[in-house]
């Protein structure tokens, strides 16, 4: 805390200057009282060692204040000392309007042993100390100011390193390094989450953004928390879920998503995010359809797997349908939307007829057409699932004609 650094008038200055070399022998009182007033506002008192601390600060910044009266012409200690006191308090993380409070108390009790003194020594003299209580008081409102600057500034920058630290942690988490000794406790202090918990992670394809739309984050809520990282192309977010499910997230996710999105399985703590952030970007390469797509990789385990491993889907995308290369381009793509259409109505030729606009007959015709040129048939369990899995490679992993590469 800090008192006044007035220049009075010249008539006056010798009277005010006697008056704080005395104040300057009672240094340690004025302390004592500013502490009472401080510790008598805030209901209760203080442990011995923050007392302590309370006291040495009263003393040194009424200590400033003193030595800018009676020794002007080395600037304004009481202004440094001001600066340092808001960083300090603000490292020590307490609340500015308590620091704001004992400046205004060190005004007052300077100021109240500025007239004692004056009333013993020169009482003739005390009127005219109240030609300079305005001087005063701008002197405190002065060094309140530069503290409280320097307190935001401090506060700035420690809130910047702990955004820094927590995505630096989570950045930790993502890249598979959980079981890293000692960053589960120091992740767990950062982010205030449990190290076991229900955990998903969420990655969100920012190339492709529907007629420009950019994706907005989702608040906390429902349930649902979010910690969010920028990367080039993608958004990631790890989602702490509580008692919420993955179905809540897609209809939180949904009006926000404007391009591809991939969503991982439910994880059992904070040391699998790693797995879980890599399930969710191959969930996110199972998007094919143009537009706002959420992808959860529970739902689309055959796809992933296709996508998971290129090369053997790539073969086996050539050795069930290589044979499409003895079709017409058109042609072919009629009997790839009618098999994939055929698939999405569960096995239903009628419901595919329905929606491809034409007979019934004509999608078994087709299908049959598939038949021959893959030597599978579609009755049967274990040919379905080569063709279905070799259409995945098709769609997924190379979406050049399959019977180029034949």
């Amino acid at each position: 805390m800090g008192v006044l650094t007035t220049s009075p008038a010249k008539a006056d200055r010798e009277i005010i200057r006697r008056a704080v070399r005395r104040l300057s022998d009672q240094l340690p009182q004025l302390a004592d009282r500013l502490v009472n007033e401080i510790l008598a506002g805030e209901g209760g008192d203080r442990p011995a060692e923050l007392r302590a601390d309370l006291w040495e600060v009263s003393h040194i910044g009424l200590g400033h204040g003193i030595e800018a009266i009676l020794e002007p012409g080395r600037g304004r200690p009481d202004l440094r000392w001001a600066e340092e006191l808001g960083r300090r308090r603000a490292e020590q993380g307490l609340p500015l309007d308590q620091l704001l409070r004992s400046y205004r108390l060190a005004g007052c009790v300077f100021w109240e042993g500025l007239v004692e003194v004056v009333s013993e020594e020169d009482p003739a003299y005390v009127p005219m100390l109240v030609r300079h209580a305005t001087q005063t008081w701008h002197t405190i409102d002065q060094q309140s100011t530069t503290a409280a600057e320097a307190y935001h500034r401090t506060e700035y920058e420690l809130l910047r390193r702990s955004e820094e630290r927590v995505a630096a942690i989570v950045d930790a988490l993502l890249e598979g390094r959980g079981t890293d000794p000692g960053l589960l406790p120091s992740a767990t202090r950062a982010l205030g989450l449990p190290a076991q918990g229900r955990y998903a992670v969420v990655v969100i394809d920012q190339r492709d953004v529907l007629d420009g739309q950019r994706f907005v984050r989702p608040v906390d809520g429902g349930g649902l928390r979010f910690i969010w990282r920028m990367r080039a192309d993608t958004q990631i977010a790890v989602v702490s879920l509580g008692n919420a499910d993955l179905s809540d997230l897609v209809e939180t996710l949904r009006p926000r998503v404007h391009s591809h999105a991939g969503i991982s399985p439910v994880v059992d703590g904070l040391a699998d995010l790693g797995k879980a952030r890599w399930l969710a970007e191959l969930a996110l390469r199972t998007c094919r359809e143009p537009g706002a797509e959420i992808a959860r990789l529970d739902r689309r385990l055959p796809d992933a797997l296709v996508v998971s491993q290129p090369e053997l889907a790539d073969r086996l995308g050539r050795g069930v349908l290589g044979a499409f290369s003895d079709v017409n381009p058109a042609f072919r793509d009629v009997l790839v939307s009618t098999l994939t259409t055929w698939l999405e109505c569960d096995g239903s030729a009628s419901r595919a007829a329905s929606r491809l606009y034409c007979h019934h007959n004509t999608v078994l015709n087709r299908l049959r057409r598939i038949e021959q040129l893959t030597g599978r048939s579609l009755n049967r369990p274990r040919d379905l699932v080569e063709v279905v899995l070799a259409l995945s490679a098709l769609k997924l992993v190379n979406s050049r004609d399959p019977a180029s590469r034949a």
